[in-house]
């Protein structure tokens, strides 16, 4: 991953973009490129990028500009079919300068237009500027691996791969939370794009592509998920899981997993958590190494957590030079202020900090690039929520059959304190409007009635704010109009991708985890091959009644260990709020859950924070089990807003360091430049 930034000029009355704060901007994102930075200016336009180098090493500086020399990129990603793109370009008789996918990108656009991003298999984030005709291209890719910020402040636009870049440029910029963000975050556990837990900044969704033209903005989504309708016949046969089915998808894998090895400059190493997914793409990942293949994998000093068992066990099958790194509770205390800066919005788990220590790890360890297993969860149905949607469905039907409702009990059995494991709590809990089967967000709703009860603890401010509109109205609202006629599986699919995927996984765990120690992330799953044809399976292919990611299972028989493949399973997951309470707890926990702080942020009740840490505090001492799941997400939720308030809004963002430049290319200084 790379990092781009840039202010364009939007208003005749703004002033052209500063030098300085361009360097500021590409200062703040020096975490996420540390090989190489450019900038580019005009009177109306400045670019910045800070780069890791992957691809074309010795050529592919940026910004870029393409042979008119009158229009130039900033790009944050990679293109795993640029070769392709760039033999059909010249065929069409375009002359390259560089074997950089980000040439090819340029090249392609001035030929197909927005079409280009069409053509377009990999994980990005670009601007475009057209210095002639005043014209800015904003793509992000299609499931929101890459990370876009959009700033509009008087007369100018501000972007950046990261939030803190855009607050860098301009000490005028307001820095306040944006109650919807606030609301969305305590709901789905994440912003959705393209809102943000901040005042005047937006997300660019993925899938979209955005034009700024003499005056006029032009939104476009390029791609959008696709799935069966109910009355269509199954892909491939009308048998769910045929061998014809299960080759389609392992060839499908393979060609992703080859892509994402073949296309990079310097070797590719691969997270392994001991799952399926993770343990499938380091199997075909070490096959295509050719040699040396590291994996890197998380254990736990708390045994519920841990899987070292079996992510050892894939190691040897597969002869990896396997690294492993333990954490502890006080491991997650001490990094997590830092994960919060990464992140840049608050978390409701810790789960993102040891994925932030791992990745700190393979950088040690001279890998710059690794394959993890994320997206295969949404795309073949791996979640406990999409069991417990079927489940529901099928007890809403007969909502007076005990046998029906206790199918509950085969769902979440790693969860000590799981709902399901105290019989009256679980009918309550899931048996919740049972019978509105056809309504939309059906699955979901109990996880976001769950999470939404957290804002009990907003202060009366903040809950006047947040109430104005409601974060699940607004989503079901903006609907594509195929959603009623999908399944109900492809429905729920759909909403876990538009609600966690790119505001969660993608980001917290992914792409922020991951650039903070200047480490790419690549992921298979996510391939455009591989999300379409998932999409495109019948239902029973992914979830055979209640038996998740079949076909993945069926796929992996020839490649993992039979003991992964039928382990019960155990999504990946980190120790909570018991990380912060108790004796010997850090410093910073007091200072941000005090009463002042919490009345300074004017985010939370400093009455209702002090019972909630009050019990939290009281359970650590008792050692009686396991937290609630409400306690543990409102502990982590309230102390990770409370730290970002501390770091963006109470004060300015750390100043990055002062860049040399690779590329520097100013023409403000020339009268009439590209009039």
């Amino acid at each position: 991953m790379c990092g781009i930034a840039g202010i364009v000029t939007l208003s005749a009355n703004a002033p052209s973009p500063s030098r300085n704060a361009l360097l500021r901007m590409i200062g703040a994102l020096a975490h996420r490129g540390p090989d190489e930075r450019g900038l580019y200016r005009d009177q109306r336009a400045g670019l910045a990028h800070t780069r890791l180098s992957i691809i074309d090493i010795a050529s592919g500086q940026q910004p870029l500009t393409d042979l008119s020399g009158s229009a130039w990129i900033v790009f944050n990603g990679e293109i795993f079919n640029y070769v392709e793109l760039r033999e059909e370009l010249i065929s069409l008789g375009h002359r390259f300068r560089t074997r950089s996918d980000t040439e090819v990108v340029i090249q392609a656009y001035r030929t197909w237009g927005e079409a280009a991003f069409e053509r377009m298999n990999g994980q990005w984030a670009l601007a475009i500027w057209d210095a002639r005709a005043h014209r800015l291209v904003l793509s992000r890719d299609r499931t929101g691996i890459c990370p876009l910020f959009i700033c509009n402040h008087r007369g100018r636009l501000y972007f950046a791969s990261e939030i803190k870049a855009i607050f860098a440029a301009d000490s005028a910029i307001p820095r306040a939370f944006d109650p919807a963000g606030i609301a969305q975050t305590f709901t789905f556990w994440s912003v959705a794009p393209p809102q943000s837990v901040f005042h005047g900044i937006t997300e660019l969704e993925p899938g979209h592509v955005r034009t700024y033209e003499r005056g006029e903005v032009r939104d476009r989504a390029f791609w959008t998920p696709r799935y069966p309708i109910r009355s269509d016949e199954p892909f491939i046969s009308s048998v769910a899981c045929s061998d014809d089915v299960i080759d389609a998808v392992r060839s499908a894998l393979e060609s992703a997993t080859a892509l994402r090895m073949v296309r990079s400059d310097v070797p590719v190493g691969s997270y392994l958590s001991g799952g399926l997914d993770s343990s499938l793409v380091a199997a075909l990942g070490s096959q295509l190494a050719g040699g040396r293949f590291q994996t890197f994998s998380v254990r736990f000093a708390d045994t519920e957590y841990d899987e070292t068992s079996y992510q050892r066990l894939m190691a040897r099958a597969i002869a990896s030079e396997h690294h492993e790194l333990m954490v502890s509770r006080q491991d997650i205390a001490e990094a997590f202020p830092r994960v919060i800066y990464h992140t840049e919005r608050p978390i409701l788990r810790t789960a993102p900090v040891p994925l932030f220590l791992l990745s700190k790890l393979v950088r040690k360890c001279g890998i710059k690039v690794v394959l993890t297993g994320e997206g295969a969860d949404e795309m073949f149905a791996g979640y406990d929520l999409f069991r417990e949607g079927k489940i529901r469905r099928f007890w809403g039907r007969q909502p007076a059959s005990t046998r029906r409702a206790a199918l509950l009990k085969r769902l979440y059995p790693y969860i000590s304190r799981s709902p399901v494991h105290m019989q009256a709590v679980a009918l309550k809990f899931f048996g919740h409007g049972i019978s509105a089967t056809d309504v939309p967000g059906f699955a979901h709703h109990p996880r976001w009635r769950s999470t939404s009860a957290i804002k009990r603890l907003f202060s009366e401010d903040m809950r006047v704010a947040s109430s104005r509109a409601d974060p699940v109205t607004e989503l079901l609202d903006r609907l594509p109009p195929a959603f009623s006629r999908w399944t109900p599986l492809a429905q729920d699919q759909y909403l876990e991708t538009k609600t966690l995927l790119a505001g969660y996984l993608l980001s917290s765990q992914g792409d922020r985890m991951l650039t903070a120690h200047s480490v790419e992330g690549r992921f298979p799953f996510l391939d455009n091959d591989v999300v379409e044809l998932a999409n495109s399976l019948p239902d029973a292919a992914k979830l055979r009644i209640l038996d998740e990611k079949h076909v993945l299972k069926r796929v992996a028989r020839s490649q993992v260990p039979p003991e992964i493949i039928a382990r019960q399973k155990q999504p990946y997951r980190a120790p909570n709020a018991l990380c912060f309470v108790g004796g010997g707890g850090p410093a910073y926990v007091d200072e941000a859950l005090s009463n002042a702080s919490i009345r300074a942020a004017n985010i939370f009740d400093p009455a209702a924070v002090e019972r909630l840490r009050t019990k939290c505090q009281a359970h650590a001492q008792g050692g009686d089990g396991d937290l609630s799941n409400f306690d543990n997400m409102a502990l982590v939720g309230v102390l990770s807003t409370q730290l970002l308030f501390q770091q963006f809004v109470a004060t300015r963002p750390e100043e990055g360091p002062r860049l040399e430049l690779r590329v520097d290319v100013d023409h403000q200084h020339v009268s009439g430049a590209y009039a």
